[in-house]
């Protein structure tokens, strides 16, 4: 057995993309529209050629109000090479880094609905700097 794909709910297609491939540094594996059904698939990866597990991001086309999260649900985690470079492009397209990477190893930010992300810098922390070792731990996470 293995782990194919987590699937979420999305109610902006543009916005979730935005987040997951300019501020995360996702790929996009394959987009499908469902007319039928209306509705948009999108699979997301790292691209890593060893990583087979996807993200599956569902746009149903008349949603307009936005999901609500089970407390079910902890959060997906990445490991990054520059944690400091993931954080930095995030808070660049307007997204809250909830609890900053101050100590150069951990960090947690929110996709625009609402999804719990986890970041953790892959081998040995990087050494603390600013803005992050300054920034307040803010929201829910």
């Amino acid at each position: 057995m293995r782990l194919l794909h987590t699937m979420f709910h999305i109610v902006d297609e543009d916005e979730a993309l935005r987040f997951f491939v300019n501020g995360l540094g996702l790929q996009v594996d394959a987009r499908q529209e469902f007319k039928a059904g209306r509705f948009t698939l999108i699979l997301l990866s790292t691209g890593h050629p060893d990583e087979r597990v996807q993200i599956e991001l569902m746009h149903h086309w008349k949603k307009e109000t936005p999901y609500t999260v089970g407390d079910h649900f902890g959060h997906l985690s990445f490991a990054v090479s520059d944690i400091y470079d993931v954080c930095r492009r995030i808070k660049d397209l307007g997204y809250p880094i909830h609890r900053p990477p101050r100590d150069g190893r951990m960090a947690f930010v929110t996709s625009p609905s609402g999804i719990t992300i986890q970041l953790i810098q892959a081998g040995d922390p990087l050494e603390p700097r600013e803005p992050w070792m300054s920034m307040p731990t803010t929201g829910r996470w």
